[in-house]
């Protein structure tokens, strides 16, 4: 479909020459797009990615202003893995996907199929060849799809909408977040090329500052008027949402933000909602976070699996200084696990160890004001007492710690009084039912628990009803995963839209996802070969404790524009460091 000429939606609000103008520009691009073949299609992602890794330095100072980080952070290091770095892999999967469509094969040709509980399918998306191995080494992930699937229907129908590149899909909008920088740029990518919908990327005012590196990085897609970038407020979101001229919109943010536009705001907007009765006229997709658990399986772990841990558990917090859509915010453990009290005091250690950082994202000091009001006895942690520890809680008290993320540095820790298969089941079931969001789920638990369970591992699995589920690992390896999916667990509606609905990311263009699976080692190296693990990964660069974070990522996103086998040395050693 083409869009023709466009008009704005509302003839007495305020008018917006920049709107009007970028999305004249797309109904333009979007048969210019249309017309463009999968070879070119590919070839400008090679440049989109060739760009990005140009003006990686640039894009890393940008973010670097706005977060408040000093540039001799190893916190830079973020900046490098959840920047540039993501751009880059995603680019280049989704071009070879592309590729792959162009030979007449599916996306899936050459990538390990599997099954799951339940007649699920699985696709193999890490690691996806020698050098995920290398650098990646123990850390695995799959995408599940929904019951039901077999793999030559997953094979058949990958490529989503770049199976028929001529027929487009208007022109989304894509309203950016305002925490990780690549967000805004990796879903303005799936728009384009998932659903073959030229694209209005409106930035969070947050992140204004990375427009210029944006479009710089974009360029070739800005060309040929199938992006466009757009900064400015609310009052600029609004009209773009609800103009004539757009077919589809996609959002990161609050639930709330949702809600506002889809049903409007005040007593009116919530009468609509309770209706279920939207004012936006147009499909939209949205990731809209949630309150993450960590589900810690007891077991006989040693003085060293404790520490790694905690701050593994801190780090899933601490990430971005605690402003993540998918940021860990409730562990929950057993009470009778007899590690209970060491694991506490070293999380409670991490905690208040872990490096410093300013708050920057709006409102954080509100919503850690909210946390400590809603729990007085509350701990203060931190250099400068900005981390919010909430434990030693009745279950009469947990519903505010379960149903309100707080997109600030608190974490919570709640206990169950069972062990063994009763505490898994319970634990699963509060998930399930108790916490609000669908994004993600982090299970920590030693291999010789693993062991034990047996299929019970993946029959845990199964029974999570969240986007991403990850074991031994942060969920965030999902998200810096390029062939990975990323989003609510599907399901969700427009009145009860929880963590959003579709997906992005999933740069093998799969059909039907369910979820994203990740694993991960239990210790890094060298203790975990000591102890049989069998895994060649040290300390993750993700980690908030990596003293080399900014020197490793660096180098990390350099070799994802330019694989080479004479790079790996300096990244093992950087990595090693850590």
């Amino acid at each position: 479909m083409t869009t023709g000429e466009l008009s704005s939606s509302t003839t007495d609000s305020p008018t917006f020459p920049d709107v009007d103008t970028a999305l004249t520009d797309l109904a333009q691009g979007e048969t210019v797009w249309g017309r463009t073949s999968l070879a070119d299609r590919a070839r400008l992602l090679d440049e989109v990615s060739a760009l990005t890794a140009k003006h990686a330095q640039a894009w890393v100072d940008a973010a670097a202003v706005f977060k408040k980080l000093p540039a001799s952070s190893p916190l830079m290091g973020e900046e490098w893995l959840s920047g540039p770095y993501s751009v880059i892999t995603a680019c280049g999967v989704l071009a070879q996907s592309i590729r792959q469509l162009d030979a007449g094969r599916s996306p899936l040709t050459g990538v390990d199929l599997g099954t799951a509980p339940g007649g699920r399918t699985t696709v193999k998306v890490l690691p996806s060849n020698i050098f995920d191995t290398l650098l990646l080494n123990g850390f695995s992930a799959e995408v599940w799809l929904e019951p039901g699937v077999d793999a030559d229907t997953a094979r058949k129908n990958a490529g989503l909408a770049q199976r028929d590149p001529t027929t487009t899909g208007g022109i989304g909008v894509v309203l950016g977040a305002g925490n990780i920088t690549s967000i805004a740029p990796l879903d303005t990518l799936y728009e384009l090329v998932a659903h073959n919908r030229v694209v209005a990327l409106k930035l969070n005012p947050v992140t204004d500052p990375m427009a210029p590196v944006l479009r710089a990085a974009f360029a070739p897609l800005i060309d040929i008027g199938a992006v466009r970038i757009l900064t400015g407020g609310p009052d600029v979101g609004g009209y773009l949402v609800r103009h004539d001229g757009v077919a589809h919109v996609h959002m990161t943010g609050s639930s709330l933000t949702h809600d506002a536009i889809v049903f409007g705001t005040g007593e009116e907007g919530a009468a609509r909602k309770k209706a279920n009765t939207p004012v936006l006229d147009v499909p939209i997709s949205s990731e809209l976070g949630g309150v993450s658990p960590v589900i810690v399986l007891p077991g006989d772990w040693s003085d060293a699996d404790i520490a790694f841990q905690a701050e593994h558990v801190v780090t899933q917090r601490l990430h971005n200084g605690g402003y993540n859509c998918v940021a860990a915010q409730v562990v929950v453990i057993s009470s009778e696990w007899d590690k209970r009290d060491k694991f506490l005091a070293a999380l409670r250690k991490a905690l208040h160890d872990a490096p410093g950082r300013d708050a920057y994202y709006p409102g954080s000091a509100t919503r850690v004001a909210g946390a400590r009001a809603d729990y007085p006895g509350a701990q203060s942690l931190g250099p400068a007492g900005e981390r919010t520890l909430v434990s030693d809680l009745d279950p009469d008290r947990y519903r505010a710690l379960l149903t309100t993320e707080y997109f600030a540095p608190v974490l919570g820790v709640i206990e169950i009084p069972y062990s063994g298969e009763r505490y898994v089941s319970e634990a699963v079931r509060m998930a399930n039912e108790e916490f609000v969001g669908t994004l993600g789920v982090n299970i920590i638990a030693h291999p010789a628990t693993l062991s034990e369970m047996g299929r019970g591992v993946d029959t845990m699995i199964e029974s999570l009803r969240y986007g991403t589920v990850a074991l031994n690992a942060w969920t965030g390896v999902g998200f810096l995963t390029a062939a990975a999916t990323w989003g609510a667990f599907p399901g969700h509606t427009l009145d009860d839209v929880q963590s959003g609905i579709g997906v992005v990311h999933n740069a093998l263009l799969i059909d039907r996802p369910e979820r994203t699976v990740v694993r991960g080692p239990f210790r890094p190296s060298p203790r975990s070969i000591l102890k049989g693990e069998m895994t060649l990964s040290p300390k993750p660069p993700w980690f908030v404790t990596n003293r080399t974070a900014a020197t490793t990522a660096k180098r990390f996103t350099a070799f994802a524009a330019a694989p080479s086998w004479k790079a790996l040395p300096a990244i093992f050693a950087s990595a090693l460091r850590g």
